[in-house]
C-alpha cells in the first residue's frame, strides 16, 4: 500500500497518476478561483 492510499484517499487506485493529476487540478483551480475572486472584490479589477 502506498502512502497515497491512506488518509482521506482510502480507496483502491488512489495512487494512480490520473487520479492524482485530477485532484491536483481541482485543488489548484479552486485556489486560483479564490485568489481571483478576492482580488476582484478587494480592488474592483475589471
Amino acid at each position: 500500500m502506498s502512502d497515497l492510499n491512506r488518509g482521506i484517499m482510502k480507496f483502491e487506485g488512489a495512487d494512480k497518476p490520473a487520479i492524482v493529476a485530477v485532484s491536483a487540478v481541482i485543488v489548484l483551480g479552486s485556489i486560483a478561483v479564490l485568489i481571483l475572486w478576492a482580488l476582484k472584490v478587494a480592488y474592483t479589477v475589471n
